[in-house]
């Protein structure tokens, strides 16, 4: 009788630790399940972002009917480069957790190289768009994507950083969305 309420007991006691771990397993999947929903509700936000400033550009730079082709790829190169940064952002989310420093510079690396390459993809969309520009058009577009120029419809125009302006091209942004990748702390 003895052996068997000394089983019954260390059953009860294993089950009660088969239950804990259990329980933080399905605590631990809802919080992982939360982490992977608000990555996506960023990057959902993000290439909301970039199409609000298409449409922006589209009406600021008074895209003509014989000017949507070019318009187009311009466009379309915009929303890729968005898409493949905010790629980049889920993966660096995603692996926040095991990354150690030299992952973190390596994979920032990464990040401004493709916002580098995806620059140079921009311009050369924007390259037949710009010389198919009327002289007014052309002076919107040179204030629209100047360095440091406040313009409309966007937040903040000089943003103050360190005590200096600062504010990054506007097209530049919508197209990369490097701002959603954040920078290692040995920047």
């Amino acid at each position: 009788m003895k052996k068997a309420f000394v089983i019954l007991a260390a059953s009860l006691s294993m089950s009660g630790a088969f239950a804990q771990t259990a329980a933080s397993s399905a605590t631990a999947a809802p919080a992982a399940t939360a982490a992977a929903s608000k990555v996506e509700a960023r990057a959902a936000q993000h290439q909301q972002r970039v199409e609000e400033r298409i449409n922006y550009l589209h009406s600021a730079l008074k895209i003509t009917a014989d000017q949507e082709p070019q318009w187009k790829t311009f466009a379309d190169v915009m929303r890729s480069n968005g898409a493949t940064m905010a790629d980049l952002y889920k993966q660096r989310m995603e692996g926040e957790a095991q990354r150690n420093a030299l992952d973190d510079m390596k994979q920032y690396a990464q990040i401004a190289q493709t916002h580098a390459d995806d620059m140079q993809k921009l311009v050369t969309a924007f390259e037949p768009l710009y010389n198919s520009f009327s002289p007014e058009q052309k002076k919107l577009a040179d204030t629209t994507f100047r360095h440091g120029q406040p313009h409309e419809g966007h937040k903040g125009g000089h943003a103050k950083r360190k005590g200096k302006p600062h504010a990054k091209a506007p097209a530049a942004e919508a197209a990369s969305g490097a701002e959603a990748a954040s920078t290692p702390a040995a920047q």
